[in-house]
This record gives C-alpha cells, sequence and structure tokens, in this order.
C-alpha cells in the first residue's frame, strides 16, 4: 500500500483584499483538488484556511506517488517493422531502444487500420513531491484575480506581494521556488502577538502552531463562529440584539486573525438622525455592528472586532469611540442641509447627470417615467396624482449631500426627506419602494404607488438600454438588465396584476422616437428567458414551462397561473 501523509500548502503575504478572501481560498483549494485529481493522486479531504496575510490548505492523507500505470505505446506499422527476410528494420530496433526493450518484447496491435508493433509494460508514477510544486503555480495562476501586482525587482505577481511560502509534506520540505520565494519550513503567526517565524515539524502541526503559538485562528469556519458568539455575548451583556449582517460578518472575519469583541457608545444626540443612515456609519464605515432594544430601536453602542488582546482594552475602546464620533457628526451635517432645502429643488440639478449618452440626462429619464408610471396608476390600483408626484421626486435624493456619502441609502432618505418637506405617506414610501426588489428574493413594494413607479422604472430603462444596443452580454450586465426584467416580473405576477406585458413595453416605448420601437419584441424575448429562469432555479421542469410558453401567453400573471395549473 502506498504511504501516505498529510500536506501543507500555505502562501503568507501582506494582508489580502478582505471583501475577496473568502473567494480567493475556495478557488485556490478547488484548483489544487483539480490539480491532485487529475494526477491520480488519492487522498481523505481536503482542509481550508484563509486569514487576512495567508492563503493555506492541509490534504489529509495525500498518497506519496502515482500508482504504478499499465502503458501501451504505438510503434511502426508492422509491414514497415520487418524486411523481407523477417529482419527488422532501423524504425523498429529504434522503437524498441526508446523503450528500453528488446525486439522480441515487442507485440503486434492489431487495429482497423492495420497491424502495428507496440510495446506494453508499466510505469512507476511520479513522487508528489515532484508534482505538487506544479499543481500549486498552476492553481495560483487561475485565481479571480482582477488586477495582479508586482514587487521589489522580480517578475512575479499576485494580489499582494509574498512574503513566505510553506511546502511540507509530512516532516518532509518540498523544495521548490513558487511566485518566485523559496519553499520553507516555517509559517508565520499574528503580526504583532507573535511575529518572529514558527517552526513546523510536520504538516499535520500546523493549526495547533498558529493557534497555541502564534495568536492565529487559520480556518475563516471557526473564526466567524468565534466573532459571531462574542458578538452575540456582548450584545446581551448590554441588554440588546445585534445586526448581524452576513456580508459585513464574513468582511470582519477577513480582517482579523485573532479577532476579540469590545463594546463601545456615542452621544444619545445622533439617535435623532434616520437609524439607517447610523447603520450605514457603522457598519459601512467602521465596520461595526448595531446593538438595538427589545422594540427594534438603535441603543448609542456598537460592537467592535479588534484584531488583537491588548494590554489596555479601554484604550482600544476609546480609540473606536473617537473614530466614529466625526463620522456621525458628518452625518448630522449632512442631514440638517438637506433638511433646509425642499427635495423637489433638486429636479433641475438632474439635468447636469448623465443617464446614459443616447437616453439623456436622469431628468430625462424622470420625465420618461412620470408620463409611464401615471400611465401605470390604474392597472396599480394607484392614485394617478400621487404616482406622478413620487416619478418626479424619484431621483432627487440622488442629489442630496447624504446620498452623495451614503450611496446605498438612495430611495431611503428620498422617503426621509419627502415626509419631512410634508409629502403624503404614499409618496414618501413610493421614493423607497421604487428600488425594490434590490436582489433576488428581496421585498416588493407593498403600496399601489410603489408598485406603479417600481415597475415604469424598470420598463422605461429596459426599452431604453436595449434601444441603443448596450444589452447584456455573457457575465457583463452594466445597467442590472436581468435584475431590472425579473424584478418586473416578480412585480406583475406575485403583486397580481393583470396587465399585457407587450402593452406595458409599448407605453414604455411611446417615450422614445421611433427608433426604439424594434426593441420591444427584443426586451419581451428578454423578459420571457428571465422568466424561465427564474423558475427552472425554483425546480420546475423544462417540459412544464415550455408547454405554456407554446401558447404565448403575453400577461406574466396568467402565464404563472397556467404553469401553476400545469
Amino acid at each position: 500500500m502506498t504511504e501516505r501523509r498529510d500536506l501543507l500548502i500555505e502562501i503568507g503575504s501582506e494582508e489580502l483584499p478582505p471583501k475577496a478572501l473568502r473567494r480567493l481560498s475556495e478557488a485556490f483549494v478547488a484548483g489544487v483538488r483539480s490539480g491532485i485529481e487529475a494526477a491520480g493522486l488519492a487522498f481523505e479531504a481536503i482542509e481550508p484556511f484563509a486569514t487576512p496575510r495567508r492563503l493555506a490548505m492541509l490534504v489529509r492523507k495525500l498518497e506519496a506517488a502515482q500508482p504504478e500505470r499499465e502503458v501501451l505505446k504505438r510503434g511502426p506499422a508492422r509491414k514497415a517493422a520487418f524486411k523481407p527476410d523477417g529482419q527488422p528494420t532501423a524504425a523498429a530496433l529504434g522503437f524498441a531502444s526508446s523503450c528500453g526493450v528488446g525486439i522480441e518484447q515487442l507485440e503486434t496491435l492489431t487495429t482497423d487500420k492495420g497491424e502495428w508493433l507496440a510495446y506494453r509494460g508499466r510505469e512507476g508514477g511520479q513522487p508528489v513531491r515532484a508534482l505538487i510544486p506544479g499543481i500549486v503555480t498552476a492553481s495560483l495562476a487561475k485565481l479571480p484575480i482582477p488586477k495582479r501586482m508586482r514587487w521589489g525587482s522580480g517578475t512575479a505577481e499576485f494580489v499582494r506581494p509574498v512574503h513566505w511560502i510553506a511546502l511540507l509534506y509530512g516532516d518532509e520540505l518540498i523544495d521548490a521556488e513558487i511566485l518566485e520565494v523559496r519553499t520553507h519550513v516555517y509559517t508565520r503567526g499574528h503580526r504583532f502577538h507573535h511575529p518572529a517565524p514558527i517552526h513546523l515539524d510536520q504538516a499535520a502541526d500546523y493549526v495547533n502552531a498558529l493557534e497555541n503559538r502564534g495568536f492565529v485562528l487559520p480556518s475563516f469556519e471557526r473564526r466567524r463562529e468565534r466573532i459571531e458568539n462574542q458578538i452575540r455575548t456582548a450584545a446581551d451583556a448590554e441588554q440588546g440584539e445585534v445586526d448581524i449582517d452576513p456580508d459585513l460578518l464574513d468582511e470582519v472575519t477577513s480582517l482579523n486573525e485573532w479577532p476579540v469583541a469590545l463594546i463601545g457608545g456615542f452621544d444619545t444626540r445622533f439617535l435623532e438622525l434616520p437609524p439607517e443612515v447610523l447603520v450605514a456609519v457603522m457598519q459601512g464605515h467602521q465596520r461595526y455592528f448595531p446593538i438595538r432594544n427589545a422594540n427594534g430601536g438603535l441603543l448609542p453602542r456598537f460592537i467592535a472586532i479588534a484584531n488583537l488582546e491588548s494590554r489596555a482594552p479601554e484604550t482600544v475602546r476609546q480609540g473606536n469611540e473617537r473614530v466614529i464620533r466625526p463620522r456621525l457628526s458628518d452625518a448630522e451635517f449632512f442631514w440638517r442641509q438637506d433638511c433646509a432645502k425642499p427635495l423637489a429643488a433638486h429636479l433641475d440639478t438632474l439635468k447636469n447627470v448623465v443617464f446614459q449618452k443616447q437616453l439623456g440626462s436622469l431628468h430625462d429619464k424622470t420625465e420618461r417615467v412620470m408620463t409611464l408610471a401615471a400611465d401605470l396608476a390604474a392597472a396599480c390600483g394607484a392614485d394617478r396624482g400621487h404616482t406622478a408626484r413620487a416619478a418626479c421626486l424619484s431621483r432627487c435624493d440622488l442629489m442630496t449631500q447624504m446620498v452623495g456619502e451614503f450611496p446605498e441609502l438612495q430611495g431611503v432618505m428620498g422617503r426621509y426627506y419627502a415626509a419631512a418637506n410634508g409629502e403624503p405617506d404614499e409618496v414618501a414610501l413610493a421614493l423607497d419602494e421604487m428600488y425594490q426588489p434590490r436582489h433576488a428574493g428581496d421585498a416588493l413594494p407593498v403600496s399601489a404607488t410603489g408598485r406603479a413607479l417600481a415597475l415604469a422604472e424598470r420598463l422605461d430603462t429596459l426599452v431604453g438600454i436595449f434601444g441603443t444596443g448596450d444589452t447584456p452580454t455573457g457575465d457583463k450586465d452594466p445597467y442590472g438588465l436581468r435584475r431590472a426584467a425579473l424584478g418586473a416580473l416578480r412585480i406583475i405576477i406575485e403583486c397580481e396584476l393583470d396587465v399585457d406585458l407587450p402593452a406595458l413595453l409599448a407605453s414604455a416605448g411611446a417615450g422614445y422616437d421611433s427608433r426604439y420601437d424594434g426593441a420591444l419584441a427584443a426586451v419581451f424575448d428578454f423578459m420571457m428567458e428571465r422568466l424561465r429562469a427564474y423558475y427552472l432555479d425554483a425546480g420546475l421542469s423544462v417540459d412544464t414551462f415550455e408547454s405554456v410558453l407554446a401558447t404565448h401567453p403575453t400577461r406574466p400573471l396568467d402565464f404563472a397561473r397556467r404553469l401553476r395549473a400545469v
């Protein structure tokens, strides 16, 4: 039986991009797994590791060498291999010599194209030490890195400068050069707690060495779990509940090797700001976790994650409080400045912002959406006047200072500013609902005005962009047309709007000149393809969808009902 040992692969670098760390780790492991499997090496499992300063993995119970395999080499045709007197020709002798055997050890291989000299034998596999450097190099070259960088005077390229590489098979170093860095039998611990190299006696010591000596939790999942537990414990101590955004939790996990939670606070006067603003400051700018009371309101407290065990935790807490205070003060200033000016006063400034070169400014788009939304109001059960007013104000918040600082609050701030200006509740709410659904599975507009506005917004974009020919290709969709199409379909179907899609598209096309009429059929087909993908992803069979599509229904709600019936 072939010997098996654990293999450690670790690429140590400067701090890796936190939002890409998990994806890089998964791609690295997938590449190595693919290379090992292609080489025919058996192994038990691969355990991934990823921290701000390393991509690593342990390949458990990896075979020491490829297994022996039978080889069959075909030589010259038999008629060209022997002379009339039966003596071998130079071609036959040369083939036998290349196989390391005598002419008598060759055999005849019969195929449908004739007879050939052939050599059949067994070939020993290459050792893992010879295979792994190439597998690692190939995997690193395929990582999804948009822009690679060079460092020093070398020519190697990676996402960040590489400072060390550990490559151990059992207790043996696999001596190689990868990314112009020589492999070693050591790793490195926490940048501050243990900056010195940590010698590894064998690959299996990796995790314990880092955790017990290096102040590093190498497992991404274990580190994420520890952070989440610390956050919940800290929130309990404040008698509150914590907002845990999964993406933020992943990002914080990617920023810390030895996470330690701490609680900080801010002045209660900032609670007068919209809660979404406070959350945007805490989560987006500072990577803090907000704490809420039992009623869902924000407390003037937050949870930060420090990347070390400080001997002066109070100083660390004060530092985090000192950093967030000016951020909140800026937001407070933006709020007061924006509230001092009516939302509608920003309408003319939209003329200076280009939506799309051929489709005009944001002001032009606003006027088209106003007309279309008002036409859709009756079908959505909305008030025509409220719908037109909401459409008029729909993009004004883009010109406010708050949205300029926090783009993710577009729509949300429009709702707050409209309410502060005394606009009807239906109008204010629609400004936020226009963006729903923002992503797959997101909530749909609740108000009739919001539905009409959200639908008009998406249909105008689809017809306009298709008319320019700037349609989605491959994985490129700069205007989010796939999301817009599915969002419009979800609003129609799930909100049970009995409307004819070609008629809606024709209404949207009326906002453009006749050059865009040819885009209407293409948009309809595009939306049907998005509907197909939506239902197939939900588990519907292709045959069921095609059977309904064959009847050419043009009302999405009718289409959905037919699917349910089938």
